[in-house]
């Protein structure tokens, strides 16, 4: 197996943990709920996952405007801050506001473009080094002192580093977070 075809497989694998084990298996009304009175809500691991994913391909690899521009009015965030759901830690205020309809419409959009986009790449590009610092501040409006500290950890990274940390190894790393929500819920099919 090459790496193009290991990172294809791993995001597809990931993606079926992510929509069967948690999507599929927690009911929407309790996607706002923090088990056990704290951690994230599904809720913020959806949009947190999405919005990571989101902003390594589109915006620094791709050099577009990041998906989240067009489903952000759905997802009821119109208003919120453009860094909203980047953190670890959750801001409920704001996750509140996000509707499953919507959200699972991102996430899908999400992994369906980064799916295209790894399918056509040619190995030889994963060497390339994008400018993330200014396409974050510039296409996604990032502001460079809040977000300092992502500006500053995936500066100077190559396209292969963005397909394994932020897409996968961190994509993987909030499936199994999710799945341990889903069973700290009661809802473990096990």
């Amino acid at each position: 197996m090459d790496l193009h075809q290991w990172m294809t497989s791993d995001l597809v694998a990931m993606r079926a943990r992510l929509f069967d084990s948690v999507v599929a298996m927690v009911p929407p009304e309790r996607w706002h709920e923090h088990v056990d009175g704290g951690g994230s809500s599904v809720t913020h691991l959806l949009l947190h996952v999405a919005r990571h994913q989101d902003l390594a391909v589109n915006t620094v690899v791709r050099g577009d405007t990041p998906l989240f521009a067009a489903h952000r009015a759905a997802l009821g965030l119109a208003q919120a801050h453009d860094g909203v759901g980047l953190a670890e830690r959750e801001e409920a205020d704001l996750t509140a506001l996000v509707p499953a309809e919507p959200l699972v419409a991102y996430l899908t959009e999400t992994f369906d473009t980064t799916r295209d986009w790894l399918d056509a790449l040619g190995s030889m590009v994963l060497d390339a080094t994008p400018n993330a610092p200014y396409r974050l501040t510039h296409l996604a409006g990032l502001d460079a002192d809040h977000f300092s500290w992502l500006l500053g950890m995936w500066r100077e990274k190559a396209i292969w580093w963005f397909v394994q940390w932020p897409v996968l190894g961190h994509g993987n790393a909030h499936v199994g977070e999710g799945i341990g929500v889903r069973n700290r819920m009661g809802l473990s099919p096990f």
